[in-house]
């Protein structure tokens, strides 16, 4: 009797404490989130959203380039990234089983641990000192290295959740082991690889190290991916460390911005899973 006391007791200890780490987990998460919203509701407006940025003591401007710069280079990136990923995720689960299977899972940890601005000095000296001008290229080259481990993992993780009775029987009807992964295989784990990329894209969307190094920054309008681009998380960096309180307030508005686009690409990858 006293021992499954003590147990009930240990038990409703354990549950408490873990709850209170959930609490405590999810506080922190919501306070960033109200303290954004905060200082940024302030400063958002139609201006912000639609008109350039304009010189230090002129009212008005926004960051309309930077929103659509960052959406141009997690564009690239995502096109460079996502077949990579996928191709490396498939040879994984369903031709791997060797030395070089294990050696290329440990390489993707790896990758996925270093730092963003490792990455980006990488990616200046493999393309923008040879070029001679920063880019949105490279900027997408960066953010696409970062997305890759993330992409890999989840899909050999989620093929290899796939039954093999579904592929056995594919095969037992002819099927080419190709033809049964595109049409039995992937179609099984399109829930779980989607929100693997959604996630991954909203993982780099925030990234501001690499971009100093590679996109750099942009005043102007432009759309080409072989010139300097304006990107919300460099925009959001610059005005931020200004001494100018009207740029520190677009800078709330900015971070507002920012942090909606990657809530909305998280609860996104969620629903895919859900009801792909």
């Amino acid at each position: 009797m006293v021992h499954a006391l003590r147990r009930k007791l240990a038990s409703r200890i354990m549950v408490t404490l873990t709850a209170l780490s959930a609490a405590i987990a999810v506080s922190a998460l919501l306070a960033v989130l109200a303290f954004v919203a905060i200082r940024g509701a302030g400063a958002l407006n139609v201006d912000l959203l639609t008109q350039l940025p304009t010189p230090v003591g002129v009212p008005g401007g926004g960051v309309a380039n930077a929103l659509v710069g960052s959406l141009i280079v997690i564009g690239v990136a995502a096109l460079l990234a996502i077949p990579v990923g996928l191709g490396a995720g498939i040879y994984l689960s369903e031709f791997g089983g060797n030395r070089f299977d294990d050696l290329v899972r440990y390489l993707a940890d790896v990758l996925s641990g270093v730092p963003s601005i490792v990455i980006g000095i990488f990616v200046y000296n493999l393309i923008v000192s040879r070029q001679g001008h920063f880019s949105a290229l490279s900027g997408g080259v960066a953010l696409s290295i970062m997305m890759l481990p993330s992409i890999i993992r989840t899909t050999d993780e989620m093929l290899r959740m796939v039954p093999d009775t579904q592929r056995e029987a594919a095969l037992a009807l002819g099927i080419t082991r190709w033809r049964t992964i595109v049409s039995v295989v992937l179609p099984g784990a399109r829930a779980g690889v989607t929100t693997g990329i959604l996630l991954a894209v909203a993982r780099v969307a925030g990234e501001t190290a690499p971009l100093l190094f590679t996109a750099f920054g942009n005043p102007y309008w432009s759309a080409r991916i072989d010139a300097p681009i304006a990107t919300l998380p460099h925009t959001l960096f610059t005005y931020a460390i200004s001494p100018y309180s009207d740029w520190q307030s677009k800078a709330w508005g900015t971070a507002l911005i920012l942090t909606a686009m990657m809530l909305i690409t998280s609860i996104l990858a969620r629903r895919s899973r859900r009801f792909a």
